[in-house]
């Protein structure tokens, strides 16, 4: 899944970056309100997380400009301004939801997981599946069959982008925009080497294989 982090503070940043990419999200983050702005009408984003008093062009006029251009993607807000008239201001400009510095990751993450569930731009099942492989959204859990698989942080980032593409081939360069948050060379083999990885745990012990390389375009995940 890929956020949208709209925050001047940069340890509140880090904080935040570092809590969703250990949940296996990709993330962007931006210090300002115009780049911020930038993003999120550049990119699809599966939620944004927007503080108000941010540089530039503030949190509430970002939020409405998205919205005036027809974007939906499910925002929260993050500020340290608490009263009920602040966080009615908030909603009515076309948050989604609000919570107020200091906050609990925890808590945090848990509001960013409930809007993308209520989100019209995610699926409402509560598993991706492919063939006999299934990956909970909520609980994060991977199962081919019976038998669970534990990945880390990036190959589950890259399961969860093969199977919600599952039989679309996928470049290496648009595995690189999805799963990592900034631009690599797209010579490098950082995708070949996580690919190797997930394979040896996701076919190797299996005669069907589900992932699938397309010789000089990229990989598919499918039942073949």
């Amino acid at each position: 899944m890929k956020l949208l982090l709209i925050e001047d503070d940069p340890k509140i940043t880090s904080f935040i970056v570092n809590g969703f990419k250990q949940a296996g999200f990709t993330v962007d983050s931006a210090a300002g309100g115009k780049t911020g702005l930038h993003l999120a009408l550049a990119n699809a984003y599966d939620a944004a997380i927007v503080d108000i008093m941010i540089p530039e062009l503030d949190g509430l006029t970002l939020i409405e400009e998205v919205r005036s251009r027809g974007v939906r993607t499910p925002v929260i807000i993050l500020s340290a301004k608490r009263s009920v008239d602040d966080r009615v201001e908030g909603l009515q400009k076309g948050s989604d939801d609000y919570l107020v510095k200091p906050f609990a990751f925890s808590e945090l993450f848990a509001r960013v997981q409930a809007l993308i569930r209520r989100s019209s731009f995610t699926p409402q099942a509560e598993c991706l599946v492919v063939g006999d492989l299934s990956l909970s959204l909520s609980t994060r859990e991977v199962y081919r069959g019976d038998e669970r698989i534990d990945l880390k942080a990036k190959e589950l980032a890259l399961l969860e982008y093969l199977m919600r593409n599952k039989g679309r081939v996928v470049s290496k360069t648009m595995i690189l925009e999805h799963v990592w948050d900034y631009s690599f060379d797209p010579q490098t083999n950082v995708v070949d080497v996580l690919i190797c990885r997930l394979r040896n745990r996701v076919d190797r012990q299996h005669d069907m294989k589900l992932i699938h390389t397309i010789r000089g375009i990229g990989y598919v995940i499918k039942v073949s």
